[in-house]
Formats: C-alpha cells, structure tokens, sequence
C-alpha cells in the first residue's frame, strides 16, 4: 500500500514515498493529528528532527496495527517549541525529549524535560533526578559500572525501606552517534556501522536497513534472499531467548537450567554460523539479497543440529517450570498492567506479557513472513513470570518455524543488483527483532544519499517498562526484573 490521505501518507512496511508527496501540517496540527491517531489504536514508531534551512521540520511515523499501514507526516519548519504530545501520550516522552536534545526544540509542558543520553557538557545523560521526599526516604545510585561484563548504564532508586518508590534510568554512556555518521551515506562503512547498532540484533537492524535500502531503490530482493533472512531472524530469536531464561534462572540460582541454556544459546549461535560464517550474523543480509546460500549437505546438518538443540531447550526448560522456588520468585515480581504496556508504547516481549498482540510479523508483515507466519506468543500476567513464558514461547514456536523452512527452500539466486537510491525519498521499515520492534527510517537529498536516518530499537520503547516494573518491589528484585526485560544499552544510545 502506498497512497496519500489529506493528512498522512499511507505506507506499507518496507516502503517508500517521495517526500514532497508527504503531508506537511503546522506544528501543533501535527501534535493534534498523532494525539487523534493514538487515541485511535496507533502507536508511534518514530517522531524525529530533520533540519531546514527556515528551521526543523518534526516527522511522524505511526503505527495502524489493525490496518497494516504507517502513517507518516512532517510538520512545517519552524524553530523555538510547540505544544508536547506528551502530557496526552506518554509514549512520546522520550521522543520528545530527544528532539529538544538534538534539535533545540522545546516540547512545552513536558513533565520532565531532560536529556537522553548526552548532558550539557556533551558527557552521558547523568543530570537531575526526580526524587521523594521524607524523613524515611533514601537514595540508592546503581551504575554506570557494575558487577559483571556488562554494559554501562545508571541507576537511580527512590526507597522506602527496601520497597522502590521510583526507578529512574540514564543512559547515554554507548552513545556512538551512529544516526550522525549515516548521513551522506551509503558508503563502505554503513554496514559495519548498521550491523552494530545493537550487536545481539544483528540480523534484525541489518534486515530493516535493507528493507529501506531497497525501497529507496524501488527493488525487492529474491525469494530466496527473504527465506534466508527469516531464517536468521528467527535462530535469532531463539539463541537471545533461551540465553535468557538461563539468565533468569541463574538469578534465582537456579543452576541446571541456567548452565544447559547457556550451552544450548551457543548451539543456535553456531547454527547463524552455519549459514554465514559468523554467529551473530554479520553479513547475511545485504541490500538486495543476501551473500550466502544453503545448499543441501549445510541443510541436512542444520536440521540435525536443530533437533538436538530444540530438545535440550525443551529439556531444561522442563526444569525450570516445574520448580516451585523459580515460580515462587517469578509469579507476582516486576508487575506491567496491560493499560500501563499500551499507555507507554511496550513492544515485542515485553508488551506481549501484559496481554497485548502486538508483533510486526503479524501486524506489518514483510519479506517471507509475508508467506510463512509463526503464530504469536501472548501471556497475561505482566510479571516476570509472564515474560519468562513469552519467551518459551516464541522458542518453540521460531524453532517449530526454522524445522519447517530448512526442508524447504525456494529456488533462485540471493541477490540481485542494486540502483542508486531515489533522490528525495523517504522510506520506512519495521522488523520485529527479539527484542521487539525496530525500525528505520531514511530519508534521501537530491543526489539519493542520506540527509537523515533516525534508528528506533526496541529498547528506546521498553526503558520505561523497566522503571515501572520496579514501583512496589524490593530493590533487592531489580536484577531479577532487569534480566526479564533484558534491554540494550548501546541499542539504546545508538
């Protein structure tokens, strides 16, 4: 789909419109529209600065889940603040405050206006924290360094006791500038820089700057190409899950299940392997297509590798389940109400257990997930528990997926040759990584390169989910309730 509204364009996942055929509103008609479409059952993708020579124009990308379409939409230039989207949507605190962060525009009435990642003095985002008072109220500061090779971010509890009052995060310590160095691209470091965005989303980023790569070009890689990135997509998916619940059942010390999934992760990590030479995946995807195939004896050992690992998976996950202490530590902890998961804008696993049906593979379906679908992964309960099932869940049912697909490739080549990119051109793609969705959005000059390109990882959405999940806890169950997000911090800071 790709057609014009009086107000939005209306694009297809993976699609492209010229951006003089995009719609441009007042600023605060632009508020008013993504305030109506919210209120309407969207979600926004992406709310971002693209500098003009009479000021900053505010793009819009939203999300119509029922209808499969994106509504996009840019303000006129304008320059000084606007009325914020915020106080009517919470879901675009963050967005707003990193317009104000990168553009000077003030979002007015923003309830807490600070940075995202980098603090006046250009340092990571450590600024002012919210804080409660009372005579019984103490602060505890987590972070940025922790116990463990992990990455960097800070902390900062309000307590009563040991129960969390408020959770603030600050992040900004990974920043890279990775939007920054894209534009005047592509060139022979866009992939490097695209591929480690968030390096345990490989697949996930490289896929969704494909898809835009192509539409900017107006080319569709071949069947072959989208099958060989579905696969990809989804041993993905399942080496990041069953890490996972070994992780969570490590924080319960719960050790036969945490030490078989940290075998078993490695097993699907060797299978991307496999397929490309690299276990995170680097280098599977290109525009176009693909660099690699799987011919019949790679297939006959995927498959068989495949089995065992599923088995082992389903084995030591038995273990977990059937554990009244792991489910004595789960049941209840880090609750998410399904109100507060849609208010927020929660994606991938985090809001699929709190109830909500929100998958990109399902809502926005792209490439092979166009002909083979794997059926969506819902739990009620927005606790640690509830997350935890997702993800068995999803295992399951990505690993079910990939016996099917390996036994059955289409035929053709994996890649076909690339045009320029279209001069003018904005083109937008959402990819449903493990963690949720990701989505890019590019925007090309005159001479097709990029005057803009804005990254949304899944993290950017589920920070907040984070926070709230710790109101009403024992801090002493923050690490238990971070594991069951397990967000990214360098997708974050980008």
């Amino acid at each position: 789909m790709n057609a014009n509204t009086s107000s939005t364009a209306v694009l297809g996942n993976g699609s492209a419109v010229a951006w003089r055929d995009v719609p441009e509103l007042p600023v605060q008609q632009l508020v008013d529209l993504a305030a109506g479409q919210i209120e309407n059952g969207g979600r926004l993708c992406a709310w971002f600065g693209v500098n003009e020579p009479a000021g900053v124009r505010i793009v819009a990308v939203i999300a119509q889940d029922a209808e499969n379409a994106l509504l996009v939409a840019r303000s006129e230039p304008f320059s000084g603040g606007y009325e914020a989207l915020t106080p009517r949507h919470a879901q675009a605190h963050l967005f707003e405050r990193e317009l104000w962060e990168q553009h000077g525009i003030e979002p007015r009435g923003h309830p807490w206006l600070k940075p995202v990642r980098r603090d006046r003095g250009d340092g990571p985002a450590v600024v002012d924290f919210y804080r409660v008072e009372g005579s019984e109220i103490h602060e505890v500061a987590v972070g940025p360094v922790h116990a463990g090779i992990i990455e960097p971010g800070h902390f900062r509890f309000q307590c009563a006791g040991e129960e969390v009052l408020h959770l603030e995060i600050a992040l900004g310590y990974q920043h890279r500038g990775i939007e920054e160095a894209l534009v005047n691209g592509p060139d022979r470091r866009t992939w490097s820089r695209v591929e480690t965005i968030a390096g345990d989303s490989t697949v996930a980023h490289a896929t969704a700057h494909a898809l835009v790569m192509e539409a900017l070009a107006n080319v569709e890689a071949p069947l072959k190409a989208q099958w060989l990135r579905a696969i990809g997509l989804e041993l993905e998916r399942v080496a990041n899950h069953t890490g996972d619940l070994g992780a969570l059942a490590n924080d319960v010390a719960f050790l036969p299940t945490s030490s078989a999934c940290g075998k078993f992760r490695g097993e699907f990590l060797n299978l991307t392997a496999l397929i490309c030479g690299n276990r995170f995946g680097r280098g599977l995807v290109r525009a176009g297509g693909s660099r690699f195939d799987v011919d019949t004896a790679r297939s006959k050992r995927f498959a068989e590798q495949l089995r065992a690992a599923r088995a082992g998976v389903e084995e030591a996950a038995g273990w977990l389940w059937d554990a009244a202490s792991v489910r004595a530590r789960f049941e209840g902890t880090g609750m998410v109400t399904g109100e507060q998961a849609a208010e927020i804008g929660l994606v991938g696993p985090a809001a699929r257990a709190c109830g909500l049906v929100r998958d990109v593979r399902y809502d926005h379906p792209a490439g092979w997930h166009r002909f083979a679908q794997v059926p969506v992964a819902v739990w009620p309960g927005g606790d640690v528990f509830a997350r935890a099932r997702v993800r068995w869940l999803e295992i399951q049912r990505s690993g079910a997926f990939l016996e099917e697909q390996i036994e059955g490739a289409p035929e053709g080549e994996e890649r076909v040759a690339m045009p320029e990119p279209g001069p003018d051109t904005l083109a937008v793609a959402l990819v449903e990584g493990w963690r949720g969705e990701t989505c890019h959005v590019a925007l090309t000059g005159a001479r097709g390169e990029f005057r803009r390109y804005k990254v949304v990882d899944p993290s950017f959405h589920n920070w907040t989910g984070l926070a709230l999940a710790l109101r009403g806890q024992a801090i002493s169950d923050f690490p238990l309730c971070n594991k069951s997000f397990n967000l990214s911090y360098c997708g974050f800071d980008v």
